[in-house]
């Protein structure tokens, strides 16, 4: 009974629900990089090799045995390395563009908090209360100046 009740705080307050909302998004950002990666980088990246693809390279084990009538009995065992280089050479464009996009995050992020950062202007209402806050720190001073 105590478990249940823990886990519906736990629940409650949010944290599962953030939890769950940053992987859905994770999970959705990665399926934009793949495609990103697969669809958009390697293909140039395969043509300026001369359409090579590095997933088809490998070393034959042992030969497929094939019948007379050209039916495979038994597949071939292969070491299928190129798929490595291939799966490899992803996870580092992955890397790479995920580290730009962050610097890129981080960088606006920086401007956004920047207190000198001057690019929205004071609003008119506000310079004016800070302008009657300054005048009533003035007189008070003053006044305090002229008691003593």
């Amino acid at each position: 009974m105590k478990v249940i009740k823990e886990f519906k705080e736990f629940a409650v307050k949010g944290n599962m629900i953030d939890m769950a909302v940053g992987i859905i998004i994770g999970t959705a950002f990665g399926r934009i990089i793949t495609s990103l990666v697969e669809d958009v980088i390697m293909p140039p990246f395969g043509y300026l090799l001369g359409k090579f693809n590095f997933a088809t390279l490998k070393i034959v084990l042992k030969e497929a045995e094939i019948d007379n009538s050209g039916k495979v009995i038994r597949e071939a065992i292969n070491l299928n390395y190129g798929n490595f280089i291939q799966v490899f050479l992803n996870f580092l464009i992955i890397a790479v563009v995920i580290f730009f996009f962050i610097k890129l995050v981080n960088m606006i992020r920086r401007k956004a908090n920047d207190p000198e950062n001057n690019v929205v202007p004071t609003p008119k209402d506000i310079e004016l209360l800070s302008e009657i806050r300054n005048l009533l720190k003035e007189q008070n001073k003053n006044y305090e100046k002229t008691r003593n």
